[in-house]
């Protein structure tokens, strides 16, 4: 089975434990804390997938490094480490965030600017989408690319609006060379 199909079961089964004990946005706030620490921490995933080391020491690990978190999380953890499957926590992370998004009406989108957003910019691009998308909240995450020359290019979920200079260029191009052929 791939990991994103183990990743959102594990996912399914503790957003269903965070509804029934109302402890969902708890669990939300620990889930993003273990995914910053897999993704700034690229060694920690080869230590645990690592044969040689013994299965406690790597529980250990992930127990002191989670210390405070909440047992229904760490028990999660434990159990796909007990399962060989520590390859699947950064998905079933991404899982559960994206099924509490949903409940909650939330999308999340990665917003490329040539520079940093100001708040008055990002409120504008909040109200516009969220109408767009139907949703009650849009939570912007500003990335500073300047290879997009000026504009925004937008990607929420798996749609991308390209209002970019670069991405105009692009599609102009592409309409001179079809235009020729």
């Amino acid at each position: 089975m791939s990991n994103e199909v183990v990743g959102k079961r594990y996912a399914t089964a503790l957003f269903q434990l965070g509804q029934e004990h109302n402890k969902l946005e708890p669990f939300e706030g620990e889930l993003r804390a273990i995914r910053e620490v897999f993704r700034s921490n690229k060694q920690l995933m080869d230590f645990l997938k690592h044969p040689r080391i013994e299965l406690s020491k790597k529980k250990q690990l992930l127990q002191e490094a989670f210390k405070g978190f909440s047992t229904e999380v760490t028990h999660t953890l434990n159990l796909l480490m007990d399962r060989h499957r520590e390859s699947v926590i950064p998905t079933m992370v991404d899982e559960f965030i994206k099924l509490n998004n949903e409940a909650r009406g939330i999308a999340e989108a990665e917003v490329y600017s040539v520079r940093t957003l100001s708040q008055d910019e990002e409120e504008a691009i909040q109200s516009v989408f969220t109408k767009k998308l139907n949703k009650d909240t849009l939570r912007i995450h500003n990335v500073v690319d300047p290879s997009i020359l000026g504009g925004l290019k937008l990607k929420i979920g798996n749609r991308i609006y390209d209002g970019s200079v670069s991405g105009k260029l692009e599609r102009m191009e592409r309409k001179l060379v079809s235009a020729n052929k």
